[in-house]
């Protein structure tokens, strides 16, 4: 269903079936009571911005008599806040934009859980997209940072995380996890994280590692290690041993070393962590 309806007789039924999954917000109004056009404005913009954390469902009470007189509406602007198919709160007259979010605040559920939410309807997809993935991250970040780092929030951002091979991101965050989310979720993740690192230390990278600790200026050696590392799923290793050179010598192998390190940046994208931290540390050298 739509954010957004206009409720009639026809329809009631079916708003009020919804009202048993989510919050509806009836907005009576008549084009004859200005105050009311006004107060559905207010509304309308609300119910954008917040697009999904509830309906709103619109009541012309000039067409839609009946449904107004079994609310039993008696002035207008009025607006009732449905949960379950039954009124749970409600104001007459007009409010401010400040003042309905806090009255829907104390009902609707927080902003960060739509997010959440968004995000979890990602993961269950069969074998989401490395678009789809990018996207759920995104919601899963904005929702750890609102929901001031809740523990649910952070396990999927590592789930996440995982799928997309940012396994030093997914470390760092699956270190701060309190014993009090410590789950069988977060040990299925713990043991994927697990395999992953074991999957990333590959023989090349051994017998790279090997060789530059032998020749430690070989700039050949630290750039094909470098790669090695990205295709690993190991990026910030891979940044940092390149930057470490590039802040000595900007132009290093005949700017050969700049080169792949865009390269490499330019492979983990712009929604990854650490690629834009590494990318404001090179604006940095350049500028």
């Amino acid at each position: 269903m739509e954010h957004i309806i206009n409720l009639t007789k026809d329809n009631i039924q079916q708003v009020v079936d919804a009202s048993m999954d989510n919050f509806v917000v009836m907005s009576f109004w008549a084009q004859q009571q200005p105050e009311s056009v006004q107060m559905l404005q207010v509304m309308e913009q609300i119910a954008n911005e917040q697009a999904g954390r509830f309906i709103l469902a619109k009541v012309n009470c000039e067409a839609e008599l009946e449904i107004a007189n079994y609310f039993q509406i008696q002035s207008l602007p009025t607006h009732l806040v449905l949960s379950k198919g039954q009124p749970v709160d409600g104001f007459a007259g007009t409010q401010s934009a400040a003042q309905v979010n806090e009255l829907l605040n104390k009902h609707l559920p927080a902003m960060w859980v739509q997010d959440l939410n968004a995000a979890k309807a990602i993961l269950v997809e069969d074998k989401p997209a490395k678009e789809k993935l990018e996207e759920a991250l995104a919601l899963l970040k904005s929702a750890y940072a609102e929901s001031e780092q809740n523990g649910a929030v952070a396990l999927v951002l590592v789930d996440v995380y995982l799928q997309l091979g940012i396994l030093a991101d997914a470390k760092t965050l699956l270190e701060t996890i309190g014993l009090a989310d410590q789950d069988s979720y977060y040990q299925n993740l713990k043991a994927k994280l697990a395999l992953a690192e074991d999957a990333a230390d590959t023989p090349e990278i051994r017998q790279l590692q090997q060789a530059l600790d032998q020749q430690p200026d070989n700039t050949d050696i630290s750039i094909d290690l470098a790669k090695a590392l990205n295709q690993a799923n190991r990026g910030e290793e891979a940044l940092e041993s390149l930057f470490v050179i590039l802040q000595k010598d900007l132009s290093a192998a005949d700017g050969k070393v700049k080169q792949v390190f865009m390269e490499i940046l330019t492979a983990l994208g712009q929604g990854n962590t650490f690629a834009n931290q590494y990318r404001r540390r090179l604006y940095s050298l350049l500028y």
